[in-house]
């Protein structure tokens, strides 16, 4: 199959938004439509309730083309939650709140989700005569997601970046990018087996820069915006065209194993003035490159169909930069499959593996039956090493590769600059160190390999899992081929089956030392 580069244009509408009432919400779809139309590009437009039960809504994109998708934005307003006969607990005068507990459908019970769907499905085929084949959201559970496609036919779906505390909203360890099917159990954990799985592709919105986004505002609260958000102008960003035309260089110019994959659009909340320059900017931008064939612009349906025919299960996938937009000769490399995620990074002081998350079908989401009651929400999965959350102002945590000399000092590798290569399924990194040392990285479906040949046979290589003081809470204990981890009441492990581990914890620190040069590490039971 030859590999696929897609964008969904996908907008999302909402009738009102309290945080700036002065916003023309209405003139800033109208004008979204038109330079859309302009290019002749098919896009996907997810109505929130509130906005489904407006005529003028429903009149403009009635008339703005069969090309356009109509689908459902499922944040749950004031009129659906009394539509549906339950109580409106928004603050006074919000008709929309953006508060998890209220305004989204892990604030109510299961059997409250359920009416709300259908309330909001049936409005929907009395004003479209039929039920959406796409519904979004910033995040759903899988209660819901099951019972949208089980009972009506939803098909395709998409939720918000990787991201911490952003609005309240934590998405944290997920499926880097592209598209994942979610597990029954768990609306951010893709499923290992068809089985568990719910059969609609949830794609990643909002694209993330994959180089600085996972560690912006490092060591503080919350996390900065770098994403493809064309109201975001500032040092990258959206509004930025010198980053934008890094981004689809990156996205659609690199190893990507299936297929790549970006999201554009705005939510017309934030008006037109402030994403207008930006989106035109970008919408002309995707136009050259659908005219010289390097991606093609369709609906959210149209692409979770191409999924659904080519994967039966979440395959594997990579996001690739080896340029650097600031020249600070940073690199990263996404490696994601329905086992594991791990993201590879370079930098001046060389190489880590920044992040690494294991996904298990059986880890149930907090909400799959329970109330969220806080005005903040979270999704993960499964830190084996999180680069993020186990890292502070002063150390940065995840897996270094060390040369270390016969004299006792040590060298960190990877100062220089790797190749990437696919190979089926599998994504294979390499490099050979200045005085020809060797590393070979490959990252298969459930496997994890490392190999690194000394040029001084005297010196012996090794990985390091390092972290800040205080932060790998879930490391509950060292065995020499496996890790016991304990993360929200739920054990799992990471299996070395090639190699030997010993830890000193209280130096936050676990050693891998290879096995005739070679570490392998496990992520399938």
């Amino acid at each position: 199959m030859d590999r696929k580069g897609i964008v969904n244009i996908i907008n999302f509408i909402r009738a009102v938004d309290p945080r700036d009432p002065r916003i023309d919400l209405i003139g800033t779809v109208a004008n979204q439509i038109e330079l859309v139309n302009k290019h002749n590009f098919a896009a996907t437009w997810l109505l929130q309730y509130d906005a489904l039960i407006m005529p003028e809504y429903v009149q403009m994109l009635k008339a703005a083309g069969p090309q356009h998708e109509i689908g459902a934005w499922f944040e749950t307003p004031q009129p659906l939650v009394e539509k549906a006969g339950i109580k409106w607990r928004g603050r006074p005068g919000f008709a929309w709140d953006w508060h998890t507990d209220v305004g989204f459908s892990v604030g109510y019970t299961p059997a409250e989700r359920e009416k709300m769907a259908d309330v909001f499905m049936e409005e929907f085929k009395a004003v479209f005569g039929k039920y959406p084949a796409s519904v979004g959201s910033w995040f759903m559970d899988a209660h819901l997601i099951g019972y949208l496609a089980d009972r009506y036919g939803v098909c395709s779906s998409c939720n918000c970046r990787d991201q911490i505390g952003t609005d309240g909203y934590t998405l944290w360890g997920g499926y880097w990018g592209q598209a994942f099917y979610p597990s029954r159990k768990n609306a951010y954990m893709p499923a290992q087996t068809a089985k568990n799985q719910i059969p609609v592709p949830v794609f990643r919105m909002l694209g993330s820069d994959p180089i600085y986004q996972y560690s912006a505002n490092l060591g503080g609260n919350g996390q900065g915006v770098m994403t493809l958000e064309p109201v975001y102008a500032g040092d990258g960003g959206g509004g930025d065209p010198k980053w934008v035309r890094w981004f689809f260089d990156t996205t659609y110019g690199s190893p990507c194993l299936t297929f790549a994959y970006a999201q554009a659009g705005q939510e017309n909340s934030f008006g037109w003035p402030g994403m207008s320059k930006g989106l035109t900017d970008q919408i002309q931008l995707l136009a050259s490159l659908s005219a010289e064939g390097k991606l093609t612009v369709e609906t959210l349906e149209a692409s979770s169909a191409w999924f659904r025919k080519h994967y039966p299960v979440t395959p594997a996938s990579a996001v690739t930069a080896l340029t650097d937009w600031r020249g600070d000769g940073r690199k990263a490399v996404w490696y994601n499959s329905r086992f594991y995620r791990t993201n590879h990074f370079w930098s001046t002081e060389g190489f880590m593996i920044r992040d690494l998350h294991i996904f298990d079908e059986n880890y149930t989401e907090r909400y799959l039956t329970e109330i969220c009651t806080t005005h903040d929400a979270a999704y993960d999965t499964l830190p084996i090493c999180d680069g993020f959350v186990w890292s502070d102002h002063e150390y940065s945590a995840g897996v270094r590769l060390w040369l270390q000399h016969a004299d006792g000092s040590r060298t960190q590798l990877g100062k220089v600059d790797p190749k990437v290569s696919e190979d089926g399924q599998n994504l294979r990194i390499s490099w050979k160190e200045d005085d020809g040392t060797s590393v070979k990285i490959v990252n298969k479906p459930d496997t994890l390999e490392i190999t690194i040949t000394p040029a001084d046979s005297k010196a012996q290589c090794y990985a390091e899992l390092s972290w800040a003081d205080g932060k790998a809470e879930p490391i509950k204990m060292v065995k020499t081929h496996n890790i016991l981890y304990t993360y929200e009441h739920f054990d799992y492990e990471l299996q070395c089956t090639v190699g030997e581990m010993s830890s000193d914890l209280s130096a936050h620190a676990i050693r891998i030392k290879p096995s005739n040069h070679k570490i392998s590490l496990r992520f399938r039971k």
